[in-house]
């Protein structure tokens, strides 16, 4: 008799980030595109629950100094306009860098901090790159 082994997995990926003042991260966050979908209602937010197209991010209220440099984590999006994006934070007083084009991401990324200085990319990707990345993929398949 062959005995049945089930994998167990875990699923619903969330980076949980701990932010000075959730309320100004919120802020930072919506003009990215992400909702927020819940808080704990209090004043200041304790916590809160943002969500984007294919994903998450939940801050929590820091109870000590942030020091991004010792969190070890680094935030990536994915946008098919970046200059209209990149325009767009600057008419909201957002210090967004130029446009540069990396070797790793020819199409042009910015890298900036949020709020609470943890670093945010943000790359262009447009349907070039998304056939790109899905051709090796069929391929594979």
């Amino acid at each position: 008799i062959a005995e049945i082994t089930m994998t167990i997995k875990a699923g619903y990926f969330t980076p949980m980030l701990h932010a000075a003042e959730i309320e100004q991260s919120i802020r930072f966050y919506e003009l990215l595109g992400f909702s927020t979908m819940m808080t704990d209602g209090c004043n200041p937010i304790g916590w809160a629950r943002l969500h984007c197209e294919g994903g998450a991010l939940m801050f929590l209220r820091a109870e000590h100094t942030i020091d991004p440099s010792c969190q070890g984590v680094m935030l990536y999006m994915y946008t098919p306009d970046l200059a209209g994006l990149r325009e767009q934070l600057l008419a909201e007083n957002i210090a967004v860098p130029p446009i540069k084009h990396p070797h790793y991401m020819p199409s042009g990324e910015v890298l900036m901090p949020d709020p609470d200085g943890y670093l945010v990319g943000i790359c262009h990707w447009g349907k070039a790159e998304q056939e790109g990345w899905e051709k090796p993929l069929e391929e594979k398949a």
